[in-house]
C-alpha cells in the first residue's frame, strides 16, 4: 500500500500484490490483517490519530501491527523538515495514542539509522539542497550500503524501552478488543 505510482510499479515488479491509497482510508475491510506494518508513516500524516485508526481498524483482533516513528521533538533537524515529517513523538504521547486506538505495545527497539552527528545531517542536508541527483546517488549506492552493513542488530525488549536516548522506535503492538466489542 503506497500513494506512490512508481513505488507500487517498482514492487507489482517484484510480485508484490499492490493497492494505492492513503493510510487515513485504507481500502479494506475491518479486521483484514494478521500484521500490518507501518514504518516512518505516521509522523508524515497530518491527522496521525485517524491513521492509527485506519492501521487498527484494518488489524484483527490480537493481530501485530509494527509500526516505526521518530522520538522527541527536541530533536527536531531540518532533515526531518525535508522528508516531510509533521511532528517527533513525545514517548508518553505516543503510548497514549496508541492505547486510544486499542494498541497495546508487547516489545520495541531502537529502530533507525540517522547519524548521531548533527554535523553530519547538515552537510547531508546541503547536499540534498544544492546537488539532489549526486547526493541520493551517494545515499543510494554507498553511505545506505553502509549503514546496512554497520548497523546495529535490531534488539526488541519485553515493553517499551528506556526512551531518552532515542531518536527513533520500532513497537511491535497487539490489537486488543475495543469496549463496545468486548461484552
Amino acid at each position: 500500500m503506497d500513494i506512490s505510482l512508481s513505488a507500487l510499479a517498482k514492487l507489482r515488479g517484484r510480485g508484490a500484490r499492490v493497492a494505492r491509497g492513503q493510510v487515513n482510508s485504507l481500502p479494506f475491510a475491518d479486521g483484514a490483517f494478521d500484521l500490518v506494518c507501518a514504518f516512518d508513516i505516521i509522523e508524515h500524516v497530518d491527522d496521525d490519530e485517524g491513521a492509527l485508526a485506519e492501521l487498527s481498524r484494518v488489524a484483527k483482533l490480537g493481530g501485530t501491527l509494527l509500526i516505526s516513528a521518530p522520538l522527541h521533538a527536541s530533536l527536531w533537524t531540518p532533515f526531518d523538515e525535508f522528508v516531510g515529517h509533521k511532528r517527533r513523538y513525545d514517548p508518553a504521547d505516543l503510548l497514549s495514542k496508541l492505547a486510544r486506538h486499542h494498541l497495546t505495545v508487547e516489545r520495541s527497539a531502537v529502530f533507525g539509522m540517522q547519524p548521531r552527528s548533527s554535523r553530519l545531517v547538515d552537510i547531508g542536508m546541503w547536499w540534498l539542497l544544492h546537488h539532489r541527483e549526486m547526493a541520493m546517488w551517494w545515499y543510494n549506492r554507498a553511505f545506505m550500503q553502509l549503514g546496512l552493513r554497520f548497523q546495529k542488530e535490531l534488539r526488541l525488549t519485553p515493553g517499551m524501552i528506556a526512551t531518552d536516548n532515542v531518536d527513533e522506535i520500532l513497537l511491535v503492538c497487539r490489537r486488543d478488543a475495543d469496549d463496545e466489542n468486548s461484552n
